[in-house]
């Protein structure tokens, strides 16, 4: 579906699955105490569930206070560009039956640390958009950045 002005593109709920399977670097966005924080996760794909490991901190804080948050991933080449937001809820994976399906999904740290905890993403919302690329258009004939440009000044006595 094209939308708004230029080359904007919805994206439909398949495609953006098959981005979210496509790559394995995304950011986490969560808020406490009235604050927003995001963070660069390397994540899997499990089924249409987004799981990420992570170690006590910032991040397991604050999923524990609030765990509605919003995931996002996006790329471009020369051509387009596109994003796509997963909106839900985090929670954490407890049960060793599912912490042994979640290793088997190939995820590990990129950093040298011990990452144990295992974190789920539960989608509410999955929603994306295709860009394509180019240069600015000129603008429309009248068309001026500051509203009442072109009202007529006073005059000078």
């Amino acid at each position: 579906m094209v939308m708004g002005f230029g080359g904007i593109a919805e994206l439909t709920s398949d495609e953006c699955w098959q981005l979210l399977r496509s790559r394995e670097l995304g950011r986490i966005a969560a808020s406490a105490a009235g604050m927003v924080d995001i963070f660069p996760v390397n994540y899997a794909v499990d089924g249409e569930t987004i799981m990420f490991r992570t170690a006590p901190g910032t991040k397991l804080l604050e999923l524990a206070i609030n765990d509605h948050v919003a995931f996002e991933i996006d790329d471009h080449d020369e051509a387009e560009a596109w994003s796509v937001v997963v909106k839900g809820r985090a929670e954490r994976v407890e049960r060793q039956s599912e912490m042994d399906a979640a290793e088997t999904l190939g995820l590990t740290p990129w950093i040298p640390t011990l990452k144990y905890r295992w974190v789920r993403i539960l989608p509410t919302d999955v929603a994306g958009r295709r860009f394509s690329l180019g240069p600015e258009p000129p603008p429309a004939l009248g068309w001026h950045p500051c509203p009442g440009a072109f009202s007529r000044a006073p005059s000078l006595m």
